[in-house]
């Protein structure tokens, strides 16, 4: 990160001057575990999402620790005259030794130099008492190539009014008078962030005592604006407040206007967050100005800072915190292995790793490693793989920066000894206590576990386990096997030869042949039994056994398990009775749909001979149900009467079974036997509906009767409920107009209309069920318009013509179908 005097600028694209070159500025080359191997890779540099990736940590981790090296063989010469740099602006500007080592790198950042070479600038100024002219100089070099010069006067105007203000709100009214209002922002505020969450309201400046007064605190977990702004690293930017609908400060003023929420942190940790007020809404800002507010926010992290920061590559000591004395005591006071972390930061003040400065007496290393040889380290470097696989590193650098403290279960914790991965699982908790983090992990004993998982199998599978030494006597049982067999611990175990005298007498012989191969034959054996309980349970048991044998062939020791499995045996039974009377019931079923099957292709067989009628040629197709368990109640009839007229019908019972079926003929033969009085269609359809209303217990039916006189080729039908007959004459097909008529059964008495038609040489009159069409997908209108189409073609004869429309019948419910074919000749 920038410092908060320098002017945001494109980065420079060469090395510093003074800097030593690098093999290659574009990639890093990094060894990573790879199984039991190491595997070289090359990362990016400069990626700023590479980087926070888990490879791009290991080799920023890996670089730091080289460019540390060189950088302490270049400057082991040059350190005294840099400590004696810091000496003279000490002397020179009144301020303390943490603030000119501040002072120093801020200079050599802007001058462009290397400490060394800026350190030797200074002492050769001093000498001729130029320190001033000097840092003008050089502050004038810097700002003569930049084009932001109007902005870097502001950020340095109002870096020197907040470091000589005393409190924040003094750094606030700096900050709006010469950085903020010339970007035309109307408020700030200044908020401090607290060890439990909560915001405090530090300082302002635009906003009225009043309303500063009203958010003076910000309670933990409230969603504002400023609370929007920690977690996000770059801030929170809003165009336009209103459409966030989150609280702030001032909202009632400004409610459609700009803000801005940017964190206030040095070193990776948060102090607080700095809120930014325009009047109206703003569009997206440049990036200049993103860096600029970033800056000014480092500013009031300064300021709100409780403690000094360590400088770059120092170690925090007790002398340096007064909590981490105090946090180290509470380490060594706690039960669990524990690791008290300080942060480490690079040459610029930026986070990058935690220094363990102690681990307490219970510490245990995934490794094995003793505790002196880790503390002191780095955790990346003691724990490299806390990058990556656990994300361990990001928690406890989350932890530090917010406050808020991280638990986790069974986190994955991987060390690195001797290039090999050794892993361990732990429970996680992080929490900061001041300047520090207190990391607790405790390790899970993975013996203990397994154990636990197998006493919570035998419980849940009722199986208790057994061992017996047949030399000595001694016998061993655990819990679950006293539960088993009811019999408290105190009583003693059973051997195995004693074992018949607690099983039901049924099972003696069972019991004997398990004995005699287990200890005369010397081979594992099973054996399910009924064992009788001193409580007068009976439960149903299986015991299954092997023996082992010593080095001279001798049986010693038998082990084995009993398991209680009365309710898988009485499930069994249970099963059992199920299957019978299923088969059973289907039997009877089976038998209920043969018979019916029999009742309907007796009275209606699929094939039936051509009827003989003068000047006519009639042909019916009737196609069972293509389930033979779904035995349906259609029928059709042609016959001719007494009259010399010919009948005509068909006909659908709803429902299936066996009384579908022999409803089906009831109606059948009544319309046979009133079509002999000779009244019309209509007339007969009223006598049926009689009959199915008040002799066939219920049920209903649709049907279409016609009446075809030969000698006037004339047709006439009346239908109940049910599709129309369908005329095809020549290449055209079309249903016959409808007449009105209501399915038989619904009322006690219904009247019907009756419609006629002139039918001429070669004409055909198709009559169906709505097996023939019926689809579950699609209306009856269309199904209807597809038998249209098909109808059309007209074969040589009329079985050939009935014989295709079954074939390309489309229906898909599993339905009887009845078509009769009517052809004059």
């Amino acid at each position: 990160m920038s410092h908060p005097l320098q002017p945001a600028e494109p980065e420079p694209t060469g090395p510093p001057r003074g800097a030593e070159p690098l093999p290659d500025e574009r990639s890093t080359e990094v060894a990573v575990p790879d199984g039991d191997d190491l595997a070289v890779i090359e990362v990016p540099a400069g990626d700023g999402d590479a980087q926070r990736s888990p490879v791009g940590r290991l080799a920023a981790t890996v670089e730091r620790l080289r460019r540390e090296v060189r950088e302490a063989q270049a400057e082991a010469d040059g350190r005294a005259l840099i400590e004696l740099a810091k000496g003279i602006l000490v002397e020179r500007l009144g301020c303390g030794p943490a603030q000119a080592a501040r002072q120093l790198a801020e200079l050599t950042e802007q001058a462009g130099m290397s400490p060394l070479e800026f350190a030797v600038e200074v002492i050769n100024q001093a000498a001729r008492d130029r320190v001033a002219e000097v840092t003008s100089a050089f502050l004038a070099s810097t700002a003569e190539d930049r084009d932001s010069g109007a902005s870097a006067v502001r950020l340095r105007a109002a870096e020197s009014g907040a470091l000589a203000a005393h409190d924040a709100q003094a750094v606030a009214e700096s900050l709006m008078e010469h950085a903020l209002r010339p970007i035309g922002a109307e408020a700030v505020a200044i908020w401090a962030l607290g060890s439990d969450g909560s915001l405090t309201l530090a300082g302002s400046a635009g906003f009225s005592a009043a309303e500063a007064g009203r958010w003076r605190y910000v309670p933990p977990g409230v969603a504002t604006v400023a609370r929007r702004g920690l977690g996000e690293r770059s801030g929170h930017w809003i165009g336009c407040l209103s459409d966030t609908q989150l609280p702030s400060i001032g909202q009632h003023l400004h409610p459609d206007g700009g803000r801005a929420a940017v964190p206030a942190g040095t070193g990776g940790r948060i102090h607080g967050v700095l809120e930014i007020v325009w009047p109206g809404p703003i569009e997206p800002q440049s990036p200049q100005i993103v860096r600029q507010v970033e800056a000014l926010a480092e500013l009031c992290a300064h300021t709100l800072e409780t403690s000094t920061p360590p400088r770059p590559g120092d170690e925090w000591r007790p002398g340096v915190l007064p909590d981490v004395a105090e946090l180290m005591d509470l380490a060594d006071g706690l039960h669990d292995p524990a690791l008290v972390l300080l942060p480490y930061l690079d040459a610029d003040g930026e986070l990058v790793d935690f220094r363990i400065h102690h681990v307490n007496s219970r510490f245990l290393d995934p490794s094995g490693r003793p505790r002196g040889v880790v503390t002191g380290s780095l955790l990346l470097e003691a724990y490299p793989m806390a990058a990556g696989e656990s994300e361990l590193f990001d928690q406890v650098e989350r932890v530090y920066a917010t406050g808020e403290p991280f638990r986790a279960r069974r986190m994955r914790l991987t060390a690195l000894v001797d290039e090999v991965p050794l892993a361990a699982v732990a429970d996680i908790h992080a929490s900061r206590h001041g300047g520090c983090v207190l990391l607790i992990w405790r390790m899970e004993d993975e013996t203990a576990r397994l154990a636990s998982l197998l006493q919570h199998a035998q419980r849940l599978g009722r199986i208790g386990g057994f061992e017996e030494n047949l030399i000595t006597g001694e016998i061993t049982w655990n819990g679950q096997l006293y539960d088993l067999y009811g019999k408290p611990p105190s009583d003693g175990p059973i051997p195995l030869e004693n074992l018949p005298a607690h099983a039901h007498p049924d099972d003696a012989v069972a019991i004997g042949r398990f004995l005699r191969t287990l200890l005369h034959h010397r081979r594992p054996a099973s054996v399910a039994f009924r064992l009788q309980r001193p409580d007068g349970v009976t439960r149903h048991i299986r015991v299954v056994a092997e023996p082992e044998l010593d080095t001279d062939g001798r049986l010693f020791v038998v082990r084995g398990a009993y398991q209680d499995i009365s309710a898988h045996h009485w499930t069994e039974v249970a099963l059992a009775a199920t299957r019978d009377q299923l088969a059973h019931s289907e039997q009877q079923a089976s038998e209920r749909n043969r018979l019916a099957l029999q009742l309907q292709h007796a009275i209606m067989p699929p094939t039936q001979a051509p009827l003989d009628a003068p000047g006519l040629r009639v042909a019916v197709r009737y196609r069972p149900a293509e389930t033979q368990h779904l035995v349906g109640g259609d029928w059709y009839d042609a016959v001719v009467l007494p009259s010399r007229l010919v009948l005509l019908c068909v006909g659908d019972v709803a429902g299936h079974g066996i009384d579908a079926a022999t409803s089906m003929v009831v109606l059948r033969n009544a319309l046979r036997g009133l079509a002999v009085t000779g009244a019309g269609p209509a007339q007969l359809l009223s006598w049926l509906n009689m009959v199915v209303h008040h002799l066939t217990g219920g049920v209903t039916a649709t049907a279409v009767c016609a009446l075809y006189d030969p000698e006037r080729h004339t047709l006439r039908w009346a239908r109940a409920g049910h599709l129309p007959p369908v005329l095809v004459r020549g290449t055209e097909a079309s249903p016959l107009p409808l007449v009105k008529g209501l399915l038989l059964g619904a009322v006690p008495e219904a009247t019907y209309e009756e419609g006629e038609v002139q039918l001429a040489v070669d004409d055909t009159l198709l009559m169906y069920t709505d097996g023939l069409i019926e689809r579950r997908d699609r209306s009856v209108e269309e199904s209807l318009t597809q038998l249209l189409v098909a109808a059309r073609t007209v074969p040589p004869t009329l079985e050939q013509q009935l014989d295709r429309l079954l074939t390309y019948s489309k229906s898909d419910t599993d339905d009887d179908t009845c078509i009769v074919g009517v052809r004059v000749a």
